[in-house]
């Protein structure tokens, strides 16, 4: 997998935008909120998301995995290669973190996105 690849899965999800944070991380949002970050200038690229409470804990004692340092307790994790997991992997990640982050949104914002 690469950022490119990464970059057009979340582009199927609506209401998905992007941008730079911290000069460095490539973020993916949805409502203004994050959803997805990674670092592509990162030799290899990571990248941090979201991931159901119940997984934080085997996934941070897995291999290449880490909790999030400041997002870790809302069930943030960090992968230090993102070559390490299947196409179909990362679909199922995003595709959580995207609603996860969606159903937090304001009711407002939800129905601006179900209309668009």
């Amino acid at each position: 997998m690469t950022i490119e690849d990464l970059q057009a899965i979340c582009q199927r999800l609506p209401g998905t935008t992007k941008d730079i944070k911290w000069d460095v991380h490539l973020c993916f949002n949805v409502g203004g909120k994050m959803y997805l970050v990674t670092s592509p200038d990162e030799l290899p690229p990571t990248a941090s998301f979201r991931v159901p409470m119940e997984d934080v804990e085997t996934m941070e004692n897995s291999p290449s995995f880490s909790r999030n340092k400041y997002m870790g307790r809302y069930g943030w994790v960090n992968i230090d290669n993102i070559h390490l997991l299947s196409r179909a992997q990362w679909e199922q990640y995003i595709e959580y973190s995207y609603q996860a982050v969606r159903a937090k949104l304001p009711l407002k914002v939800r129905k601006q996105l179900e209309a668009a």
